[in-house]
């Protein structure tokens, strides 16, 4: 029975799931936006990756039919929408697709009719309004003419509405490297009467014309390396891919995805807060408007993940599409933060679809909040210094805006590349984008897109494929055990592969591995620990008759794959031997006692700090306990104190630590928390170790929270925007680090002439004495510097006498010289502005010295001569002359470089500097 129209979204979305239910699929829940075991994507950018090793054949699954209802975001590599956001009727960063699966089940024929019946008859979309696309058949590969005659079939459609595309349009892949295959594509018409001449234009501003609505990839066939051969898969396979903002968008009769339920409650807020009207057209409030609803979902989903605005990799992702959002709320006129209240809007019409959302509200709102004050700290002075150069440009001639200028921007203010490029080509202004890159990055790729060459490694899949089955683990209640070598891996230690400055271990399949040889080891069963979920590799020895090997790591290479790491010692080891596996008992105990105190610190931050103190990232071993937060302040020594407290009057309870396997929707039910950086599959492992200690967790944990004794923290720091950093130690490593402190009040005591406990006071006392001294050399430097008479222990001649060397340029006068070495940078600082105050009106200063194995550089620069000559500028060629940098304000500027016997013709060149400076 068709559903009634206009529908809601949620209808649609339940409708779909419901639909494929019906027909044998499992409804599978989204998977996070972060790929998990996948380095190739840095997002989920399309509903197949949370199955992409199940085409493969790598990853079995209990079903062989699914259907879900992914998050997607498109802003990166291959698929990347964001230039059109805003711009166009149908493009966000963020979208929920829609997609049935068949895993070697059914193919071609199934996966048209259903789509066909879905929406002609359930969502009761006429047929005079869609036409399909297939494969027409292009580099090697045949035409489609099976979906042709499958289509003309089902649907009763002429070739008139059976249009072929080529590779471009109807060959699916989801990126470099990965599954792929032909594909057939459902059209529909926005407008008054379908016209099928205009297919192929683009709809027009209104959203009128020919859009996209549904894409069935047939998977044949999958790319193992970048640019390598297509192989065919193990079974062909249906991936099929519906935007629920595009299908939104026809069901309740309107033209734009921006003015579906699922967004336009956001255009509208943002328009409420700018006091502007949205009159849904191309005016440029109107995508400034668009922008900020589809920037605030992104920023909404992707902080409730985990991921926090800094500058790398995903988090600069994040980071660039606040800072849109933020400066087209700027370009709207509002003058305040508004972002977080977006994104709260966002958590209350999306949280019930995604518990998540609720679960992180206030992180969300504080994250948003935080990151926009400190972007409008800086983005009205990046404005005016856009603004001033825009005016140089045009009265000049020049339409691009020069490397070094939009890499200060990015440096200095915050500006991502891409913002200055849309700013700038709003006033008709290009960009020298290579070249910013090149400054920016400085031949390092950390900012860069996640490389597909981080894929897995050819022989881990070659030993994956000698498995029957996924490697068994038991050491959840084992730490030794026998089993079968199914495969040996001999890492070549002399033989490395080299790709510009990074290195990758070369493997090999061989048959046997003899004393001596580095290897990796497959094995039926372990119960070795292979590092996941912020737990290290498991230790220990893998032994056999006249054999011995010891175990440096166990890893996951890939998704049923456990390889243990390690050197022969001993002997001769074989494929089909019969081996004895044992876990290091130390080191796995120090590893369960530091992962177990993990769990009840997280427990305690949250209690202390508030909810919004969620797990970002941890990294447990026998010697580590690293715990990474989400808080916006250093935290202070009371707050440590009482979070210290509550570990360790948790583990005085000697609670016992139970575990349950459980449906993920059981776990939820009982109050497990969920990490957003850890993989979940339908069943979980909950880890119980008090009423309010529930989490899920694959780890090896204390059997009981006395066995991790001492509990103290160590150090705490923040290490990006929004997220903190603790060190903490557990058990015989605590009592160290107890030690260790004691040591080091004995020996300060002993320096100090301390008794008992008057440390402190002796301390101040040598501090205070210490500072006194350094006043008092700074205050001879100075005079020494300025050249006081010999009376005073100067040299005569003084300020006047550097005076002396002053030229006048283009109306401005500059000095330039060294000055004693040794002279500290605050010093130098002072010397300059002197002299350039006595130098007069329009006057600039660049002074250098050596202070110890380092060129320090200072310039001073009149304010009345700051309109064509900034001391940050000028600063910056002189300071890469001796292999440095710097920079500050337009009146002063420091820098510093490591090319001490550069210095010199660093501070000549200063005049030909401003000579040029001035001239252009």
């Amino acid at each position: 029975m068709p559903i009634a129209t206009p529908a809601s979204s949620d209808l649609i979305r339940r409708t779909f799931l419901e639909f494929f239910a019906q027909r044998g699929h499992e409804i599978v829940p989204s998977a996070p936006l972060v790929p998990q075991n996948d380095p190739t994507l840095m997002f989920v950018n399309a509903g197949m990756v949370p199955f992409k090793d199940v085409f493969t054949g790598k990853d079995k699954r209990p079903y062989q039919r699914a259907t879900s209802s992914q998050k997607c975001i498109r802003i990166s590599g291959k698929h990347n929408d964001l230039e059109n956001v805003g711009v166009t009727a149908r493009h966000q960063t963020f979208f929920e697709m829609l997609g049935n699966f068949s895993f070697g089940d059914y193919f071609k024929e199934d996966a048209i009719a259903f789509a066909w019946e879905l929406l002609t008859k359930v969502y009761d979309i006429s047929p005079s309004r869609l036409v399909v696309t297939i494969y027409n058949g292009e580099g090697g590969f045949p035409a489609d003419d099976e979906a042709a005659a499958i289509w003309r079939k089902v649907t009763g459609f002429g070739d008139d509405r059976i249009l072929r595309l080529g590779l471009a349009d109807n060959f699916w892949t989801m990126g470099d490297v990965g599954p792929c295959g032909p594909c057939s594509e459902i059209h529909f018409f926005h407008g008054s009467e379908p016209d099928v001449a205009r297919f192929g234009e683009e709809p027009r501003i209104d959203g009128s014309g020919w859009t996209e609505i549904w894409n069935n990839v047939f998977m044949q066939y999958e790319r193992v390396e970048k640019d390598g051969p297509l192989v065919p898969l193990p079974a062909p396979s249906i991936d099929t891919g519906m935007g629920l903002e595009r299908i939104a968008s026809v069901l309740q009769g309107v033209t734009s995805n921006y003015d579906t339920d699922l967004l336009r409650g956001l255009v509208e807020k943002a328009a409420e807060i700018s006091g502007k009207p949205y009159t849904a057209g191309s005016a440029d409030d109107d995508v400034s408007m668009r922008v900020i609803a589809d920037h605030a979902r992104t920023a909404a989903f992707l902080i409730a993940e985990g991921v926090m605005p800094e500058r790398q990799r995903r988090e600069y992702v994040l980071r660039r599409v606040m800072r849109r959002a933020i400066r087209h709320g700027h370009r709207l006129g509002i003058d305040r933060p508004f972002l977080h209240e977006v994104a709260l809007e966002v958590v209350r019409r999306m949280g019930e679809t995604y518990p998540e959302l609720r679960d992180r509200r206030e992180l969300i709102a504080r994250v948003t909040e935080d990151e926009e004050v400190r972007f409008r700290s800086t983005l009205k002075r990046g404005m005016k210094i856009l603004d001033e150069r825009f005016a140089e440009m045009r009265s000049s001639g020049e339409r691009t805006l020069p490397a070094a200028a939009a890499a200060d921007l990015y440096t200095t203010y915050g500006f991502p590349l891409d913002l200055t490029q849309v700013i700038c080509a709003e006033s008709n202004f290009d960009v020298d984008v290579p070249g910013a890159e090149a400054i920016i990055h400085g031949g390092d790729e950390a900012d860069g897109p996640i490389d597909p060459t981080a894929a897995v490694d050819i022989a881990h899949r070659s030993a994956r494929a000698a498995l029957a089955h996924p490697v068994v683990f038991t050491g959840y209640e084992h730490e030794e055990g026998d089993s079968e070598i199914v495969a040996i891996l001999r890492v070549e230690a002399a033989d490395v592969e080299r790709e510009g400055d990074k290195a990758r271990k070369v493997r090999a399949l061989v048959e046997h591995a003899e004393a001596g040889q580095a290897v990796e080891i497959v094995v039926r069963e372990t119960p070795f620990y292979a590092e996941s979920g912020g737990q290290v590799g498991d230790v220990g020895e893998v032994t056999a008759d006249g054999a011995r090997v010891e175990v440096k790591d166990t890893l996951k290479p890939l998704a049923g794959l456990v390889v243990h790491e390690g050197v022969v010692r001993e002997g001769k080891i074989a494929v089909g031997q019969r081996v004895h596996l044992a876990v290091d008992h130390a080191a796995r105990s120090a590893t369960r006692r530091n992962h177990s105190a993990t769990h009840v610190l997280h427990w305690a931050l949250r209690k202390v700090l508030g909810e919004h103190a969620q797990q970002k990232g941890s990294r447990v071993g026998p010697d580590m306990l690293r715990f990474d937060f989400t808080h916006n302040r250093p935290l202070t020594r009371e707050e440590i104190s009482r979070i210290e407290d509550m570990v360790n009057e948790k583990v005085l309870t000697n609670a016992k630590v139970t575990t349950e396997i459980l449906p993920m929707d059981e776990a939820r039910r009982r109050g497990a928390m969920a990490i957003f950086e850890e993989k979940y599959g339908d069943t979980v492992r909950m880890l119980t170790m008090t009423p309010e200690v529930v989490e899920l967790c694959g780890g090896t944990h204390a059997r009981a929270l006395g066995d991790i004794g001492l509990f103290k923290i160590t150090s705490e720091g923040g290490v990006a925007a929004g997220v903190r950093r603790i060190f903490a130690s557990t058990g015989l490593n605590a009592l160290a680090y107890a030690r260790s402190v004691e040591a080091e009040l004995a020996r300060a005591r002993q320096v100090a002439k301390a008794q008992g406990g008057d440390l402190a006071e002796k301390i101040g006392k040598i501090v205070a004495h210490e500072r006194e001294l350094e006043k008092k050399v700074a205050e001879l430097e100075r005079r020494i510097l300025e050249g006081a008479g010999p009376a005073q222990g100067g040299g005569g001649g003084g300020i006047d006498a550097m005076l002396e060397g002053a030229r006048e340029i283009g109306g401005v006068k500059v000095l330039a010289r060294r000055v004693p070495d040794g002279t500290n940078p605050g010093a130098l600082r002072d010397l300059a502005e002197k002299l350039r105050d006595k130098l007069g009106d329009r006057a600039a200063v660049l002074l250098g010295a050596a202070v110890g194995d380092k060129a320090q550089l200072a310039v001073m620069v009149s304010k009345s001569a700051t309109e064509r000559l900034k001391a940050g500028e000028l600063i910056k060629p002189i300071a890469r002359i001796v292999g440095g940098s710097g920079g500050g304000r337009p009146d002063m500027a420091q820098a510093g470089g490591t090319d001490v016997a550069q210095l010199d013709a660093a501070i000549a060149a200063t005049y030909a500097e401003v000579e040029r400076t001035l001239a252009s």
